[in-house]
């Protein structure tokens, strides 16, 4: 692992969950760091995105999308995608950690890969790619840098989707090709298109690099390596070291085939020939690097079914001695002849002696069962099948499923329809049902501690709104919705509502008497100050302090209202000059009722009705005018509920 201390990420808390603690890699398009997230407390890989990248929005929308896709893809060669995000300037990914080492580097320590062991590390990144394919995704850079093998010999592959997301950016708009020009398919080179079948090419041309130990096309630049793979044939690896058998040439061959409909159909396709070619190649391979031996020959000539053939091919047999070392003078003959085998009848012998022993090794071979499609089924069902196969059961580590029901098999690995020895081990993983969160109490926690309580439980902070409440303290959690103790998914909003405490209510429009009793029960010190104004005597002009602002209880409050001693009627017609022409109506009372059936009956009758609240309730306290007073038709009635 890099340490290297002058980046500037290493011992950063990210998004304030991850606390980054080494630098893995550097590649092209992003940096591997190794990363404890400490709201679960588990080491986890962060792939950082490059500048370049998470400062095009086309790239980030369209990584966020494909992060989404990934996560859902749950499978054992696949390493698994935790989360994504942004924090300022940074786009990461947060994944799985996987202790080990690439593919590229075991080639680099060791070289080529007998045939055998070259297929069991293909065979399960095809099982990647085919579960890949079949929920309608595309790997587009499959390479021995992109699979990894952990310490304890599994075989995971990493950064499904990210070509996908550089597609969206101004590098592919720049005429730049998104892949590894050492796998790409003709037509990836072509039009820039993948699908599943480029992803098939791909890794034929990764399993020509593990049996010989290089690419299938050098060349000093890059586009002249683009423009074999579009006008060559990929040669057959036995071409290039004539020991790798006729299967492995196949294999190569159909994957690599230049148009996309000559190659298997998908992954899962190439994962079926790829499984049967590992069934007949012997178990015994010559070492990297030697010539064709008796070995060689026998894996070359391995069969569909019977052993005869073997030996029919079999180049190793003893050849006779040279014809005139067995010829004597006739006159030198004894006179009675003594039997002799012929040349003919001693190759036959070895040829025979051959013959059985190879018959022997091929039934000794150990019987040959298919996985049972076990996805979906109940344990005890499941476990039938398997024994019932011939094969053995082990529960894996079951896991959270929004799709799949609690107690079914969510997977199994190997996967369905491969082939295994007889006796061989099946491991489930069972479904745990959807992940469900309860929701924490948080009742009266301040704000930070109730966000870091609904954190920690795995759940996501939405909106924090004040409300104005008397009972719980300011600045304390009233509630949350949901609600505390419901069940929701993993990493759902969480609202929380806090108390502002004692809040000015609004008084302003309101009778004296009435607004100056209302305060005081309420708490406050009131204070009351008439002035001369042209508005309705004897109601609030103006408050201090003002409406709805957060206040403490018993602090002091002035209303300012307009002078009472006009007579109301003065007031009302102005100039004491009666105008006997005016309608009016009366005012009815409404205190008590709801304030929709109130709004209703007053506008029943003609007037116009402004609602102001002053707490929770949906009962008129006050109203003005008061109760009985006459308007004239139009006019406006305040109610306080």
């Amino acid at each position: 692992m890099d340490t290297t201390t002058a980046d500037p990420l290493v011992g950063r808390l990210l998004d304030g969950r991850y606390r980054i603690e080494g630098r893995i890699a550097r590649g092209g398009m992003a940096t591997v760091y190794l990363a404890l997230d400490v709201r679960l407390d588990r080491t986890v890989a962060l792939k950082v995105m490059h500048r370049s990248l998470a400062e095009d929005p086309a790239f980030v929308r369209r990584f966020i999308g494909e992060a989404k896709s990934v996560a859902s893809l749950s499978h054992p060669n696949v390493v698994h995608v935790f989360d994504q995000g942004t924090d300022n300037d940074v786009v990461y990914l947060s994944m799985e950690y996987v202790p080990g080492r690439t593919l590229r580097d075991i080639l680099r320590e060791r070289g080529r890969l007998p045939a055998r062991e070259a297929l069991e590390i293909l065979i399960p990144v095809l099982a990647a790619l085919g579960a890949a394919h079949q929920a309608g995704m595309v790997h587009r850079d499959v390479k021995p840098e992109n699979v990894l093998m952990t310490d304890d010999g599994r075989v995971k592959v990493v950064d499904f989707g990210l070509a996908r997301a550089i597609e969206a950016t101004n590098q592919t708009r720049t005429g730049v090709l998104i892949g590894t020009i050492g796998y790409m398919a003709p037509e990836q080179v072509m039009t820039g298109a993948a699908d599943v079948r480029s992803d098939v090419y791909a890794a034929g041309i990764m399993l020509f690099e593990l049996v010989t130990g290089q690419q299938p096309y050098d060349g000093e630049t890059p586009m002249s390596v683009a423009y074999r793979h579009v006008h060559d044939t990929v040669p057959a690896p036995s071409s290039v070291y004539p020991d790798v058998p006729p299967l492995i040439d196949t294999l190569v061959a159909s994957a690599t085939a230049r148009e996309p409909h000559d190659r298997p159909a998908d992954a899962t396709a190439m994962l079926v020939a790829a499984v049967e070619a590992h069934r007949v190649l012997p178990r015994m391979t010559n070492p990297p690097g030697t010539g064709p031996v008796m070995g060689t020959a026998v894996y070359n000539a391995q069969p569909a079914s019977g052993p005869i053939p073997f030996a029919a091919s079999a180049p190793s047999v003893p050849q006779a001695a040279p014809a005139h070392t067995m010829i004597q003078p006739r006159t030198e003959l004894p006179a009675k002849r003594r039997l002799r085998p012929s040349w003919f009848l001693a190759v036959l012998a070895v040829v025979m002696v051959v013959a059985v022993g190879l018959t022997g090794w091929y039934f000794s071979l150990p019987e040959q069962v298919k996985v049972p499609d076990l996805v979906g089924k109940d344990l005890a069902l499941a476990e039938k099948d398997l024994v019932g196969a011939g094969l053995k059961v082990r529960k894996g580590e079951s896991q959270y499923d929004e799709k799949m029901a609690e107690g079914l098999v969510l997977s199994s690995d190997p996967v369905a329809d491969t082939e295994l020895d007889k006796g061989s081990t099946v491991t489930l993983t069972l479904s745990l049902g959807p992940e469900r969160i309860v929701v924490p109490n948080v009742t009266g926690m301040n704000g930070n501690d109730a966000r870091a309580a609904i954190a920690r439980a795995g759940l996501t902070v939405g909106s924090v709104k004040r409300q104005p409440n008397q009972q719980v303290e300011r600045d304390k959690v009233i509630r949350t919705s949901p609600q505390v103790g419901e069940k929701i998914k993993k990493s759902a909003k969480v609202n929380i509502f806090v108390s502002a405490g004692l809040t000015m209510p609004d008084v302003n429009g309101m009778p004296k008497d009435e607004a100056a009793g209302f305060l005081s029960s309420q708490g406050f010190q009131v204070q009351v100050n008439e002035v001369d104004d042209d508005a309705e005597p004897c109601t609030v002009i103006a408050q201090t302090p003002k409406a709805k602002s957060e206040v403490d209880k018993g602090a002091p409050a002035m209303i300012t209202v307009a002078r009472c001693q006009t007579p109301f009627l003065d007031w009302f017609r102005g100039d004491n000059e009666a105008r006997d022409d005016q309608q009016f109506s009366m005012v009815p009372g409404v205190i008590g009722k709801n304030v929709n059936d109130a709004k209703s009956e007053l506008e029943a009758l003609g007037f116009r009705v402004r609602v102001q609240r002053l707490g929770n309730g949906g009962v008129v306290q006050f109203q003005r005018p008061l109760p009985n007073s006459e308007r004239p038709p139009g006019s406006t009635v305040i109610l306080w509920q």
